[in-house]
């Protein structure tokens, strides 16, 4: 076991798109399709999928899973692109159930579950997409949670997402340690109470939120040693 940078951890949970799941292969596996477009068209789509979320949660009663929301910035990339091929939105929407996982993410697993690590996801996600994307990428048995947003009916960064997590796992917010891509996910989350690693993919500027992040890594290869894994 390494010695631990952050103590008091009974599990580790992880965001899924974009921490865990890379949301840039589906538009990849269609480049061809998108004109050599793919990585701008890829970069708004995720950005409307986002939006969508934040503005339904603050609109109120108008939430809907993150299957319609990813549909919804779907077409508007789609229509801004000028693509019009219900052919193309159906293949890239049944990607979006088969995303790869990052290179190192099946390794670091195997190792926090082999340390007794408890492991989750607390995703947007709905669980029909979570459970479809953890068995293609063959991580649904590392895992002892999939805990989604529709449970709460309401989107990140609301606090009841949060509190899944402190629900599922029966212990207080600072034992467990949340690691998130996405910065505005860690900054919130941290100011939640959870133990965050800020997993910087992307190589992103702080944000000016609230939340103090403890640490920021740029794979999680990283994270066992960081828990004493």
């Amino acid at each position: 076991m390494a010695k631990a940078e952050l103590t008091g951890i009974r599990a580790c949970v992880f965001d899924a798109y974009g921490t865990l799941f890379d949301f840039n292969n589906a538009a990849a596996r269609c480049k061809d399709d998108l004109d050599g477009k793919w990585e701008r068209f890829s970069a708004l789509w995720r950005t409307k999928q986002m939006e969508y979320t934040w503005l339904r949660s603050l609109m109120g009663d108008y939430h809907v899973d993150f299957w319609e929301v990813t549909g919804a910035g779907l077409d508007f990339a789609l229509g801004s692109f000028g693509f019009d091929d219900p052919a193309l939105r159906e293949r890239l929407m049944n990607l979006y159930l088969e995303l790869e996982t990052f290179p190192e993410v099946k390794a670091m697993l195997m190792r926090l579950k082999d340390a007794g690590m408890k492991t989750a996801i607390l995703s947007n996600g709905s669980p029909r997409m979570l459970e479809a994307a953890a068995r293609n990428a063959g991580i649904d048995h590392l895992l002892d949670a999939l805990l989604s947003v529709e449970q709460v009916g309401v989107y990140k960064p609301h606090p009841s997402v949060y509190q899944l997590t402190v629900d599922w796992l029966g212990s207080p917010a600072a034992t467990i340690c949340y690691q998130s891509s996405n910065a505005w996910d860690a900054y919130c989350s941290a100011a939640f109470g959870y133990q965050v690693v800020w997993i910087n993919r992307y190589r992103q500027r702080p944000e000016g939120l609230p939340g103090a992040i403890r640490k920021e890594i740029f794979t999680l290869a990283d994270l066992p040693a960081l828990v004493g894994a």
